[in-house]
């Protein structure tokens, strides 16, 4: 029987992966608790203490826990630490969802950021908008930054895909900035 693992490409060891190019960093992120909060966002902020509105696409998102805002009432919940808040539905009209394991994240920074992005989205980086759900690289993905360095939050079962396309992106970027 043929293989058909063998046009897929393989998964690197997310805690070690790095990829370096002139002006680039793009680092997988791991660790950090990602939960799916959906319904009445403003019950939410309530219940959990935090904003209930979110960053949108290239938005600056702070501190150690924050939001990406997904939809009018769907949020990104992203932290470093558990947020200590039950996960299923809430009386008081949301759910939350433990999506730690379906999504991968990667950081990216350097002064090559805006090539790196033009070459992902024909979004404008200067220019927020009200959800970070974008097609960056062909593919569904949140996009945000954070501490200065843009974030990218990828179904896990496309994250292979895309560090490929982000090895080719940056070499292409250091080739171009060379010429």
């Amino acid at each position: 029987m043929r293989d058909l693992a063998e046009k897929w490409s393989v998964a690197p060891d997310w805690q070690s992966a790095v990829i370096t190019a002139p002006g680039l960093v793009v680092r997988a992120i791991s660790g950090l608790d990602q939960l799916l909060v959906s319904g009445d966002l403003d019950a939410w902020a309530r219940a959990s203490g935090m904003d209930g509105n979110g960053v949108g696409a290239f938005g600056t998102a702070q501190g150690e826990r924050y939001a990406a805002r997904l939809a009018r009432d769907r949020l990104l919940v992203v932290s470093n630490t558990p947020l200590g808040i039950a996960t299923g539905w809430h009386a008081e009209g949301f759910a939350v969802t433990g999506i730690s394991a379906g999504l991968q994240v990667f950081e990216v920074e350097g002064s090559a950021l805006d090539a790196f992005i033009a070459r992902g989205t024909t979004l404008d980086p200067k220019q927020a908008s009200a959800s970070p759900s974008l097609s960056f690289a062909g593919i569904s993905a949140v996009v945000y930054r954070h501490q200065g360095r843009l974030r990218i939050h990828v179904d896990r079962g496309l994250a292979a895909y895309l560090w490929t396309w982000m090895e080719t992106a940056a070499s292409n970027i250091a080739v171009d900035s060379d010429n």
